[in-house]
C-alpha cells in the first residue's frame, strides 16, 4: 500500500493482508508488557539517565508566596496546567482498558498530557479501539496518539494512521521509534528501511502535529535536526536509564539466542540527559519532551531545566494506575507538589525562569 493511498477497506487490511492470526499476537504481547514490566526487574541497571550529574542552586530567600507558582506551559499550541506527561505505555487488553481510563481521568483532572500505548492491535482489530478511546474522560487534555514508524513498512498508511488519532480525537500522532526492541522481539518488524521519505510524505497530509519518540535508547541531536527537517513537529527522546525494553523483550523471549540478545543489549542508548543538552543546543524552538527514567518531580524539574518542554513519565503512573484512581491522585499530587518545590526552592516563579543560567549547574 502506498503512503497516501486510504485502503478500500479497512477490515480487509486487518484480516487480509495483516493476518487473521496477527492482532491476536499483538493483544497477547500486550498483556505481556503490562505483566513484564509491573512484575520483573526489566530497569536499567548500568546505565542512568543523566540527570544525577546536575545540581539546583538553593536560593534562602526565594521572594515568591509559593502559591503563586506557575507551572503551566503551551506545547503544540494547546496549553496544560503542568508540564508533565503520562508517556505512552498501553492498550488493547481489558486490564490496559481500565489503565488508561484511570491515567485519562487523571490528566483531565490534574492537567497532564497523555499519551496512549502503541494502537497497532486495534488497528487489527478495530473491535479493541475502545481500550484506547479516553477523550470522553479527558476532554480538555493534551492527547497523543500512538503508532510504530515502523509499520509504514508494513501495510500501514494515512488510512490507518488517521484511525488511531480519530479514536483518540487526539491532538497529535506520535511515531514511535524502536529498532532495538524490533531486534529483540521474537516477532519484531525489522525493515527500518525508506522510512524519512514516507514519515516526510505523512507529515504532509496528516491534520495534526506528527511527534518522533524512542522508547527508550534516545535520540541523539543529530536525528532530531533529520527529523524536523522531514517536517516533525515534536521530538520525544525517550532515553536511555529507565524501564529496558531490550530486557523486557528478552524477558519474553521464547528462544535462548533472543534472551541473549536482549540481556547484551539491556543498558544500550543515549541517557535522556544527554538527549535533551545536545538537541536543545542544536534548536532552540523545537517543541522537546524528556522521558526515559524519569521517576519523580525533581527529574522533572532537571529535565525541564536543561530545556525540555514537557516531563514524560511511565512506570510510576504505571504501578499507581494498576492500583486505583487513589494511588494515580497520591502520585501527580506528589510530582506536582515537588516541582513547584523546586522552583520555590530556586526562587523561579515559573518555567522559564527554571531555564536561566545559573539555576541548574553541572557537578564537577
Amino acid at each position: 500500500m502506498e503512503l497516501g493511498r486510504p485502503a478500500s477497506d479497512n477490515s480487509a487490511i486487518a484480516l487480509g493482508s495483516l493476518g487473521a492470526d496477527s492482532f491476536v499476537a499483538t493483544q497477547e504481547r500486550k498483556a505481556d508488557h503490562l505483566r513484564v514490566c509491573l512484575e520483573e526487574d526489566v530497569q536499567s541497571h548500568r546505565i542512568t539517565n543523566g540527570l544525577e550529574r546536575y545540581r539546583f542552586t538553593h536560593c534562602c530567600l526565594p521572594e515568591l508566596d509559593r502559591k503563586d507558582i506557575d507551572i503551566s506551559t503551551v506545547f503544540l499550541g494547546k496549553r496544560v496546567a503542568t508540564p508533565l506527561l503520562i508517556s505512552s505505555m498501553t492498550g488493547g487488553t481489558e486490564q490496559a482498558r481500565q489503565i488508561n481510563q484511570r491515567l485519562a481521568k487523571t490528566a483531565q483532572k490534574f492537567g497532564l498530557a497523555m499519551g496512549v500505548g502503541s494502537q497497532r492491535v486495534a488497528v487489527e482489530n478495530p473491535d479493541l479501539t475502545h481500550t484506547f478511546s479516553v477523550r470522553k474522560y479527558a476532554p480538555n487534555a493534551l492527547l497523543f496518539a500512538n503508532l510504530g514508524a515502523v509499520q509504514l513498512n508494513y501495510d500501514y498508511g494515512v488510512s490507518q494512521c488517521q484511525k488511531a488519532v480519530d479514536a483518540l480525537e487526539a491532538n497529535a500522532l506520535i511515531l514511535h521509534l524502536n529498532p532495538l526492541q524490533e531486534a529483540v522481539q521474537t516477532e519484531g518488524d525489522v525493515n527500518f528501511k525508506g522510512l524519512f521519505a514516507k514519515i516526510e510524505q505523512l507529515v504532509k497530509v496528516l491534520p495534526v502535529p506528527i511527534v518522533a519518540k524512542e522508547v527508550g535508547n534516545g535520540i541523539s541531536a543529530a536525528m532530531a535536526q533529520r527529523l524536523m527537517d522531514i517536517g516533525v513537529a515534536a521530538v520525544d527522546v525517550a532515553g536511555a536509564g529507565g524501564t529496558s525494553w531490550a530486557r523486557v523483550e528478552s524477558e519474553r523471549a521464547t528462544d535462548a539466542k533472543q534472551r541473549r540478545l536482549g540481556n547484551t543489549f539491556a543498558d544500550w542508548g543515549i541517557p535522556t540527559a544527554e538527549c535533551v543538552v545536545q538537541i536543545r543546543e542544536q534548536s532552540a524552538t523545537v517543541p522537546l519532551i524528556a522521558s526515559g527514567g524519569l521517576r519523580h518531580g525533581l527529574h522533572a524539574a532537571k529535565a525541564i531545566a536543561l530545556g525540555a518542554d514537557l516531563a514524560g513519565l511511565a512506570l510510576p503512573f504505571l504501578q499507581a494506575a494498576s492500583q486505583s484512581e487513589a494511588a494515580l491522585d497520591e502520585v501527580c499530587e506528589a510530582l506536582i507538589a515537588e516541582m513547584i518545590t523546586v522552583l520555590f526552592c530556586t526562587g523561579c516563579a515559573n518555567l522559564s525562569a527554571l531555564r536561566q543560567p545559573g539555576i541548574l549547574q553541572a557537578v564537577k
